[in-house]
Order: C-alpha cells, then sequence, then structure tokens
C-alpha cells in the first residue's frame, strides 16, 4: 500500500473508532487529525469536508457489513439445503457475532450518522438509505425463498418482516452501548429467530392420546 493510501485509510480507521465510540456529531476533524498523526493539510488532501469523511466512512462500513452477511448465509447454507434451517442458522451466528461488539462486528456506523442526518448533504442521506435498503432487500431475498417452500402460517407483508431485523440491530446497538451489555443485542436477534421459527414452520397435528405427532402438508394461518 503506497503512503498516501496508507494515510486515507489512518484517517477512516480512527474516524470510524470515534463515530462508533461516540458519535459523528461528537468526532472532530481536529481529533482525527491528532489521533491519526497527520498535519491539518493532510487530512484536508484526502476529505474535503466531514460531509466527505461520512460519504466514505459509510462506503466503507457498507461493504464490510455485506461481506459479513453475504458470508454469515453462505456459510448457513453450507450447512443445510433447507431455506427456513438455513436461515434460522445465519441468525444464530449473527446473534454470536453481535454479542461480541466490537471484536465480531464495528457496529452500526449507520445508525450513529443517519441520527444527525440534518448535518449531511443529501449524498450522504442517500447513501444510508440505500445502505439500508440493499440490507433489508437481502433478507427478503431468503425470506421469499423461504415462504415459497414454506408459507407463513399468519397474513404478514415479508418487506416488513424483513425490515424487522435491521431495526433490531439498529436499536440493539444503541441499547448495548448505553446499558454496556452487548448481550442485549444477540438477545434480540435470538427472539427474532424465534419469531421467524414459528412464523414459518409447520404447526404439529392434534392427535389422539398415544398417536405420533405429524406435521401438517400446508400451515395454514390461524
Amino acid at each position: 500500500m503506497r503512503k498516501g493510501e496508507a494515510t486515507r485509510e489512518r484517517i477512516l480507521e480512527v474516524a470510524e473508532a470515534s463515530v462508533l465510540a461516540k458519535g459523528f456529531g461528537a468526532t472532530s476533524i481536529e481529533e482525527v487529525i491528532t489521533e491519526a498523526g497527520i498535519t491539518k493539510s493532510g487530512f484536508f488532501y484526502h476529505f474535503r469536508d466531514k460531509n466527505e469523511l461520512a460519504h466514505e466512512l459509510l462506503r466503507r462500513y457498507i461493504a464490510e457489513d455485506h461481506r459479513i452477511l453475504d458470508e454469515l448465509f453462505g456459510r448457513a447454507a453450507n450447512l443445510s439445503d433447507e431455506p427456513l434451517q438455513a436461515f434460522l442458522i445465519a441468525l444464530k451466528m449473527l446473534a454470536d457475532l453481535m454479542g461480541d461488539l466490537p471484536g465480531g462486528h464495528p457496529g452500526c456506523m449507520i445508525a450513529s450518522i443517519c441520527y444527525q442526518e440534518r448535518l449531511f448533504d443529501r449524498r450522504v442521506v442517500n447513501l444510508n438509505r440505500e445502505a439500508i435498503e440493499s440490507v433489508n432487500a437481502r433478507v427478503l431475498a431468503h425470506l421469499k425463498t423461504i415462504a415459497a417452500v414454506s408459507p407463513p402460517r399468519e397474513p404478514v407483508d415479508l418487506t416488513v418482516v424483513a425490515e424487522m431485523l435491521s431495526c433490531i440491530i439498529d436499536g440493539g446497538i444503541i441499547m448495548a452501548k448505553v446499558t454496556g451489555d452487548p448481550a442485549r443485542l444477540a438477545y434480540q436477534i435470538l427472539a427474532y429467530r424465534a419469531f421467524i421459527k414459528m412464523l414459518f414452520a409447520a404447526p404439529v397435528r392434534d392427535i389422539p392420546s398415544g398417536g405420533v405427532p405429524s406435521r401438517q402438508s400446508s400451515p395454514a394461518a390461524g
């Protein structure tokens, strides 16, 4: 890596750590410059202003977030050919990962920046929106695959169910930071996992005493 690229990466690493620790508004350019060990002119050589820094932080975070999610779902798919089971495995892996903040996952840069939307230009705001929609689309694709095999037991909008995971993760990260307990987020993801399992799993049919329970062939709502 060339010196200029290494300096840019160092700036992003320092800024990311600060933003995830205390938010974007509380992270100053002067603080980043000091921590990165560069000059003010060195910072502005790489980033025109704080908006551009936010934009690059989001792009960097989104790429890493997508890599992590794709890796989790890929590993889960290798462990089970059944869509629902694979999704449940992926959620368990995600809960384990999120329970190790910031070691397993860096936390939510999107949440940290979204809450101060008024500070940013339209490009940053749009990137936030696109990032959230991209994650939701990934989850929705898995839910549609599951529903094609095991229709949900209740009439639900799968788009909303997909969005639930983003809401849980963003809100759970905030709760984990406020309480100092990363396990809170893991528990929320596991609760979502239980909901998905109940929503799509075929119910056990009631049978006379002494018989063997069987799965209903078509899991109707109700």
